[in-house]
């Protein structure tokens, strides 16, 4: 659901490393500006919409006076430079900022109530998806704050606009002919309020996930994401285990390192059972240990500030939620959260007031160490657990401090050598 952001800024003062990031932008933005005209984009769609069956009223009705809207995050805009402040906040915050605990508590005070409120169709619902009615309940929070968030976008605005100029063209082609046949199969155009990245509903779909995952929560024989709340949770729900969703997993744990340990450890490939971890020095954080009955769960590290912040344990549930919206710091949002509506969470460790580089720099410090060997495959200025545990692999290798984030630090190392230049 959620869509990658980047935004990029000269930050090199000398001729090398600026022809350098120069090479970078080309990697990393590989999408090039819109050479056709709004015109003649929306004239291209009409004939994959007409294939996915939308009548030539529907289309022309969705187009009629529509124009792109060039304010939004992730456009490629001749002559416009990329922000890379603005946009989804699970790239554009620190985990301090997004992990507001004052936040989190008045979102699981909410919760608590909202549970109670509709508690007989949610335990109905965990019943018949397996999913935990705390996480559910948890993402309807993260999303539109129980519902009382407004979405401020045409969906079918945004969608066209992402297909015509955005960075993810492709994908969001995909998205704005679904809207397309969801406005076909009778969703009233005025209930298409969207994220800035065209996600609808009270639980926030991405349209090609609208026709995938619909269940109905009320029993009313009929599915609307936008008005019952049954059936947006029920869908939430339903998208959560058509992804993998295991019954009675947690989503994860909050560890602490052994003396020996160290971040460079994270990120999925790292996965190894609790029993095996617990071998490695790894405990749970608090007064809770882990249970025998869980040394058999799979789990990886992850640290979402590298070693300025708490640790944890994901299992596979951690990465169906993420599969939700594609963020480490969302997942964590709504473990935790579902965790305090259930009368526990918090973390142990806070998330340290740890800078937040550039797009920029994330970007070059991902090229230079991909020119070196690590096992970058994306250039995309996001640090996610890959990046941080190949950081964290070049900080062992080069005799640096251990802290498996993307700092000033470690950019200046990689300059130092030219192998890196990208």
């Amino acid at each position: 659901m959620s869509i990658l952001r980047n935004g990029m800024r000269e930050v090199i003062s000398h001729a090398v490393a600026m022809a350098a990031v120069a090479m970078l932008l080309t990697a990393a933005v590989s999408a090039p500006a819109a050479a056709e005209t709004w015109d003649e984009f929306v004239n291209g769609l009409w004939p994959e919409a007409e294939a996915q069956g939308v009548s030539r009223k529907t289309f022309d009705d969705a187009f009629r006076g529509l124009k792109p809207d060039l304010s939004l995050p992730d456009l490629i805009v001749p002559g416009k430079k990329r922000d890379d402040s603005a946009g989804q906040a699970e790239f554009t915050k620190s985990a301090f900022e997004y992990l507001n605990p004052k936040y989190l508590s008045s979102l699981s005070e909410k919760g608590r109530k909202f549970l109670k409120d509709h508690e007989k169709e949610i335990i109905e619902i965990e019943r018949r998806t397996g999913v935990d009615r705390y996480i559910m309940v948890a993402i309807w929070g993260r999303e539109t704050a129980y519902g009382r968030h407004k979405l401020p976008h045409d969906a079918i605005r945004v969608l066209a606009t992402q297909a015509y100029t955005g960075r993810r063209k492709d994908q969001f082609r995909a998205e704005i002919l679904a809207a397309l046949k969801m406005l076909q199969e009778g969703v009233p155009r005025e209930k298409m309020r969207a994220s800035w990245a065209g996600a609808v509903g009270q639980t926030q779909f991405m349209p090609t996930e609208y026709f995938q995952h619909l269940e109905d929560g009320d029993g009313d024989g009929k599915v609307d994401i936008f008005d019952s709340v049954p059936d947006a949770l029920a869908s939430a729900a339903r998208q959560l285990a058509n992804k993998g969703w295991v019954r009675g997993l947690r989503w994860g744990y909050e560890i602490d390192l052994p003396a020996n340990g160290d971040c460079s450890l994270e990120g999925p490939p790292g996965e190894r059972t609790i029993g095996e971890w617990r071998k490695l020095g790894l405990k749970r954080h608090g007064k809770t240990p882990f249970k025998p009955a869980e040394d058999s769960i799979s789990a990886y590290l992850m640290m979402p500030s590298g070693s300025f912040g708490p640790g944890f344990l994901a299992t596979e549930n951690f990465k169906v939620i993420r599969l939700y919206n594609t963020s480490d710091l969302y997942a964590l949002f709504v473990g935790d959260l579902a965790d305090r509506i259930a009368g526990g969470g918090g973390f142990h460790v806070p998330a340290a007031k740890v800078a937040q580089p550039r797009t920029a720099q994330v970007s070059e410090i991902q090229a230079r160490l991909a020119k070196l060997g690590y096992g970058i495959d994306i250039v995309d200025g996001k640090i996610g657990s890959n990046t941080r545990r190949q950081v964290g692999t070049y900080q062992k290798a080069s005799g640096l401090k251990i802290t498996c984030w993307p700092t000033e630090d470690v950019l200046k190392s990689l300059r130092a050598n030219p192998a890196s230049n990208p």
